[in-house]
């Protein structure tokens, strides 16, 4: 039987072999940015307020901004939340 700090540890060997996604979040001129940092929140459970702050900030600024890096199904489930919220947003290979 594997023990829970073992099991643990082969569960990140796992994930550092799995290829990542970056989720991109594309700035727009329709939506406040009380909206984006809402909608963040609202799609990527974990984020906190400050963060989707600096998201929201970056993206206005330069145009995109990175949401999230994780496997690409994690990504896709995290871009089409935030896309629900008419936000532009796609995802790219880290």
């Amino acid at each position: 039987m594997t023990s829970a700090p073992q099991t643990e540890e082969l569960h990140r060997t796992l994930l550092d072999h799995i290829p990542h996604y970056a989720v991109i979040l594309h700035n727009d001129e329709v939506h406040s940015m009380d909206f984006v940092v809402d909608s963040l929140l609202k799609s990527v459970p974990g984020l906190t307020q400050p963060e989707a702050i600096d998201i929201m900030l970056e993206t206005h600024e330069k145009g995109k901004g990175v949401v999230i890096v994780c496997p690409l199904e994690q990504a896709e489930h995290y871009r089409d939340r935030i896309q629900s919220f008419t936000l532009g947003c796609s995802i790219e290979p880290t």
